[in-house]
């Protein structure tokens, strides 16, 4: 009789050992190895039955002989989803969406599957039943399928019974909910353990390899916010999506934390309504807050997420400090950068901000991580601390050097442009960034300046 064989895993990044260890060598955790079974006697080979030619010995070639061709995309009716994905979804790709219980994964899922109406889609769900999901469904789309698609459910945690019923129905995107509900019978533990999420994962690999088929998995987070499971099992996938917000808000954020076929760096934003997610093509109307008068300590920058220009409110407070230790605190941005550029104002410009409490939040629920927003920065904090408003119609596009140097940023054009089409009267952006840029194609007026003491003497007097 075979012997039952065993390993020990590390749950937060699936380093195996044959023996318990105290720390993880790969990850550096205490205490995170658990023991489980790797094969059961009489296991045999893996599910996915096209995977039996993997004994074909694979010949090498020479990289001019290798024939390139475009990937195909489907272009979906979501704008918002294809620009995160790179331009659509590609045949064969294996994606994962990542993201906060109730965020809202199941429901994007569900409503991209309803509008491919001409294509065969099989959700399958490990965790809500086939009335829930119908509810969900008569809820986000009244309009009924065509003959040629439409959108099948399945409610199925066996690896084994999901296969049998693609090979039945062959469909053209697969969707799964979720990854950690699945269990395959190749592996003797409980489903959502490192060895199970590991061979499941890789059996959907397999397939959608083979068959050229789109497969999208839902995984769930664990509370630091990384996905639960292997860090080998966003690895193996092509793209990884993070699906982001306050569930006290309406607003969510698609996020590419990783993109084989596309640019890593996208985002789009969606509006929670009653009837499903609603795409949000201009997210510069609702990062700015309409107001009726000028305030203090709040200026406008313009960033950018990838291709996409995004004008931002940047709102600061200074207030002197109550206990011994002035406090520094930053919503949606880097307070080590914060610190920084504070002690530029310091000692650069002479303002005593030591002694003063400091608090900066970026509107909207966003977080920034272009350097261009540096200078609106500042200007909401000097705003804040001489307690002088800045214009609503002024906005910023410049990173701040530790020598108080104004430097250029990239893309500047699509900056101005963003900001020209919302109203603005005037940015201001480094010196650097005027050579080559023609001022004369734009109304707006466009005020350069090499040192931070130009902007605020420019701004303040």
């Amino acid at each position: 009789m075979a012997k039952t064989k065993s390993a020990y895993f590390c749950q937060s990044c699936g380093y195996e050992s044959a023996k318990w260890l105290g720390k993880c060598p790969s990850c550096n955790e205490w205490n995170s190895f658990v023991e489980e079974v790797i094969q059961k006697p009489g296991s045999s080979v893996p599910e996915w039955k096209g995977s039996g030619n993997s004994t074909r010995a694979a010949k090498p070639s020479a990289i001019h002989e290798i024939t390139y061709k475009e990937e195909s995309r489907w272009i979906s009716p979501d704008a918002e989803f294809n620009r995160v994905l790179g331009g659509g979804i590609v045949p064969g790709s294996l994606v994962l969406i990542g993201g906060e219980p109730g965020i809202g994964k199941s429901t994007l899922m569900l409503q991209l599957a309803l509008h491919l109406k001409e294509r065969k889609i099989l959700y399958i769900s490990g965790e809500e039943s086939e009335h829930q999901i119908k509810m969900r469904a008569e809820r986000l789309s009244t309009q009924t399928p065509s003959k040629q698609g439409g959108v099948y459910i399945l409610t199925e945690t066996s690896t084994q019974n999901i296969f049998k019923q693609i090979e039945l129905m062959q469909p053209d995107l697969v969707v799964i909910d979720s990854i950690q509900t699945l269990h395959s019978a190749h592996i003797e533990s409980t489903p959502g353990s490192v060895s199970q999420v590991r061979e499941c994962t890789a059996e959907l690999m397999r397939f959608a390899k083979e068959t050229s088929t789109p497969v999208f998995l839902i995984g769930h987070i664990t509370k630091d916010g990384s996905i639960a499971g292997p860090k080998i099992l966003e690895h193996m996938v092509d793209t990884v999506l993070q699906f982001e917000g306050d569930r006290h808000h309406i607003y969510r954020i698609l996020r590419a934390v990783k993109n084989r076929f596309g640019s890593a760096s996208e985002l789009g934003i969606y509006e929670m309504q009653g009837a499903g997610l609603r795409e949000v093509s201009n997210p510069s109307e609702i990062l700015l807050s309409q107001r009726d008068e000028e305030l203090t300590g709040i200026t406008i920058s313009a960033m950018l997420e990838g291709v996409r220009p995004m004008l931002i409110e940047t709102q600061a407070l200074v207030s002197p400090s109550a206990y011994g230790t002035p406090q520094r605190s930053a919503t949606g941005f880097d307070t080590r950068r914060l610190n920084m550029l504070l002690a530029v104002l310091e000692k650069r410009c002479g303002f005593r901000l030591s002694a003063k409490d400091v608090f900066l939040n970026i509107a909207g629920g966003l977080r920034v991580e272009d350097p261009a927003v540096d200078l609106g920065i500042i200007v909401a904090v000097i705003s804040s601390h001489e307690d002088i408003s800045v214009s609503s119609k002024i906005c910023f596009a410049a990173e701040v050097g530790l020598s108080g140097e104004v430097r250029a940023v990239n893309r500047i054009e699509h900056r101005i442009a963003e900001a020209e089409k919302l109203g603005f009267e005037r940015i201001f952006i480094s010196k650097y960034n005027k050579k080559g840029l023609d001022l004369s194609r734009y109304s707006i007026k466009v005020e350069t300046a090499s040192k931070i003491e130009d902007v605020f003497t420019s701004l303040f007097g």
